[in-house]
């Protein structure tokens, strides 16, 4: 897909928001998704996974959102039946072109959806945004009577390409489905930036009222 031309995909549509190189443990046992899981394993091929707006996993008849990433097979296990345990892991974001009819599993055309252009992400904007995540983590562990881990276990290693590093801090923090699925589908950094600020925000604001009562 390095050329962004649409392909056809296999997708997974989840009730979570799954951000680039995230894991992604599945157990799969209805036979749509076995196929879904076969084609991919004797192709040695992505599947894609979006978000999930209305409806449930299981049985169709969902409703879905159009922004996802691509998903590989790390390691599997066939249990038999159709049946698999797998291991996969979260790559690039995409964006979906169409979808196609499920059959016999859910298929859509879609798009490599790299950042667009727009302001830079500075490193003090990243640092003041990660200052006050550690600050939201010590709150919550000062409450508890703990200490927070260090920064880097919380933090993770920071990313030089600010729109990935503005992922892995997303995909650290507690925030909500919603606010996940905005800071996946801000069309650039800077907008990602804006979106998880909001989310952090959001969250302090909520620990701060649960601990006052």
């Amino acid at each position: 897909m390095a050329d962004f031309k649409p392909i056809e995909l296999a997708m997974f549509p989840l009730e979570s928001a799954l951000l680039p190189d995230e894991d992604l443990p599945l157990r799969i046992f209805e036979p749509r998704y076995g196929a879904l899981v076969r084609r991919c394993l004797d192709g040695d091929e992505p599947f894609g996974v979006v978000l999930i707006s209305a409806g449930r996993e299981v049985g169709g008849g969902d409703s879905r959102c159009d922004v996802g990433t691509l998903c590989g097979i790390i390691e599997h296990a066939d249990l038999g039946a159709g049946r698999f345990a797998l291991r996969c892991r979260t790559g690039e974001r995409i964006r979906v072109s169409g979808w196609l009819p499920d059959d016999p599993y859910p298929r859509a055309t879609a798009t490599l959806w790299p950042d667009e252009p727009g302001d830079p992400v500075t490193h003090a904007q990243l640092l003041d945004l990660e200052d006050r995540v550690m600050a939201l983590f010590e709150r919550i562990a000062q409450a508890r009577g703990a200490a927070p881990p260090d920064r880097d276990v919380l933090l993770g290693h920071g990313s030089a390409d600010a729109g990935q590093r503005l992922y892995a801090l997303a995909s650290r923090i507690p925030i909500g489905t919603a606010d996940r699925y905005a800071v996946l589908s801000a069309p650039s950094a800077a907008d990602r930036f804006a979106a998880l600020s909001e989310a952090v925000d959001a969250v302090a604001d909520m620990v701060e009222f649960q601990l006052s009562e």
